[in-house]
């Protein structure tokens, strides 16, 4: 950690009006200071959270080799300083740098399906679009609720969110962007043995009816490619019967493969 410490430190402090504003705004003496920029001694923890809290980045990120951390800070917006780098904002930064490339074989469209939240007994079809934007990878997911109900229209759906590949599991959270009243979690197991052309995973989230119920539900993503005729793909979506002779027979059986065990809701 403290090979590239004092060049990236030196780089901070480019973004300040001189060494003397940095330590005093941190409280630390500048002959102490002077000998990190030196090299010749190294921050105690306490010092080490100061400084990168001054200047928004984490402590990983300091130690990183000073052409990859000189780009990461430069993507960064800052009206001033680094300083003005929100808590928020170094979380997801954090989280964007740990998230594995592999994330980008599994951009694409995807129907979603998984036992709908609000209407018991009845499987739901979403279509999902994973992409890249501004460095991030993000993803929209729609859905349709159709009713039967003679002069109501059907209910519309409309999430946001962002993805990132941890441990070799995708983890995605978005939003109920429409109403903006909700937010849910779904976690899939791909495997790179073989293509994806359907990865299982689980999802929770709240029941659209008013006592906003917390439920989770086995889904299972279906593979429609990087590029597709959206409006055929969203064709298919809405609620399915459990019984319904268009989901296939290989979709019914890995929704089905949920259990309770030791009172933890598991794939099986």
């Amino acid at each position: 950690m403290r090979e590239f410490f004092p060049s990236n430190l030196k780089h901070l402090c480019r973004h300040c009006r001189s060494i003397s504003e940095v330590c005093r705004k941190l409280k630390i003496h500048r002959g102490q200071f002077n000998k990190y920029l030196r090299g010749n001694s190294f921050p105690a923890p306490f010092n080490l959270k100061r400084i990168c809290d001054f200047f928004g980045v984490e402590e990983y990120e300091i130690a990183l080799p000073t052409e990859q951390f000189i780009r990461l800070v430069s993507d960064r917006k800052r009206p001033t300083t680094l300083s003005l780098v929100t808590a928020p904002q170094r979380a997801v930064e954090h989280l964007r740098q740990r998230s594995s490339p592999q994330l980008q074989s599994l951009v694409g469209y995807y129907h979603e399906y998984g036992y709908s939240m609000s209407d018991s007994g009845h499987i739901l079809c979403a279509l999902v679009n994973i992409h890249e934007a501004d460095g991030h990878f993000v993803y929209e997911r729609n859905e349709r609720l159709k009713t039967n109900i003679l002069g109501r229209e059907d209910e519309l759906y409309q999430y946001r969110g962002v993805a990132y590949y941890l441990g070799d599991r995708l983890f995605l959270i978005d939003y109920e962007s429409l109403a903006s009243s909700e937010i849910n979690q779904t976690i899939l197991i791909p495997s790179f043995k073989n293509r994806n052309t359907r990865l299982n995973g689980l999802k929770m989230g709240v029941t659209a009816c008013d006592h906003r119920t917390p439920v989770c539900s086995r889904v299972v993503w279906d593979f429609l490619g990087k590029d597709v005729c959206r409006l055929n793909a969203y064709r298919r979506v809405r609620l399915y019967g459990a019984d319904d002779q268009e989901i296939d027979a290989d979709l019914k059986t890995r929704l089905s493969q949920t259990q309770i065990i030791d009172g933890l809701f598991q794939m099986v």
